[in-house]
């Protein structure tokens, strides 16, 4: 059975919003509302050029949606009644949508981002084992300078002051290794859980899309991350924050 044009066009016009809504989030990532009202906009002005090409096409899409709205004195009752709840349903939804759109909105506009978020228990355990090998101390830092300027210099620059060549094109800017209030602010486990998580792995509160940084752990090796840390800290003269003990403990 062939179908009407404007059956056509139709199922054409779901089938592009449920891929846009259902589909794309399988892909990628979810589309914002407001992206998929472009694209919904753009494919029914695209079926309706296509379908006003050609003089009988336009007719064929045109002229049932026309009888259907008139009404026939001859037509039966079921026909009648869908008519009237399509004219009842479409304000119905305008007036919805426009309720929607200006009722007022209590939730705050952005998550209370963490900067520095709370490691798992497990974070504390971190350990870095090159801190005691004094003899071999010069010839790992100067690995993980290696590693730092192979890996992390695109963002946070190589001056480690976070102005890398992809810097500008990220918010949040990379971390400002050479600022105080950084890593001299921080534990070494941290430093290391923070690059090991990277912005994937990171808990609820500092929202993946507020970082960047991929998942190290899934790109260099436990002892890469050491002497790149090794590095970070050499480089600045920062020294790693370390537990405050009582005299006499």
């Amino acid at each position: 059975m062939k179908l009407p044009l404007i059956a056509k066009a139709f199922l054409l016009e779901i089938g592009f919003y449920l891929f846009l809504k259902l589909g794309m989030p399988l892909i990628t990532s979810p589309l914002p509302s407001s992206v998929i009202f472009m694209y919904m906009a753009l494919v029914t002005i695209s079926i309706l050029l296509y379908v006003s090409i050609f003089e009988d096409d336009f007719n064929q899409f045109y002229v049932p949606i026309v009888d259907f709205i008139r009404g026939d004195e001859n037509e039966g009752i079921g026909r009648k009644m869908s008519r009237t709840a399509l004219f009842i349903l479409i304000p119905l939804f305008v007036g919805f949508r426009s309720y929607q759109s200006v009722k007022p909105n209590f939730n705050p506009p952005f998550p209370n981002r963490v900067i520095h978020p709370a490691p798992p228990g497990s974070a504390a355990g971190f350990m870095n084992p090159y801190e005691g090998e004094v003899a071999h101390r010069e010839e790992y830092i100067q690995e993980g300078r290696d590693i730092f300027y192979q890996n992390c210099v695109f963002c946070h620059g190589d001056k480690l002051d976070g102005n890398g060549l992809f810097a500008d094109a990220l918010n949040v800017k990379p971390a400002n290794f050479a600022d105080p209030t950084t890593i001299s602010m921080l534990q070494e486990s941290f430093v290391f859980w923070r690059v090991k998580t990277g912005g994937i792995g990171l808990p609820e509160e500092s929202t993946p899309w507020d970082s960047a940084m991929p998942r190290w752990e899934l790109i260099l090796s436990e002892e890469e991350r050491w002497k790149a840390i090794m590095f970070l800290y050499d480089y600045t003269g920062y020294k790693p924050r370390t537990w405050e003990l009582d005299a006499g403990e």
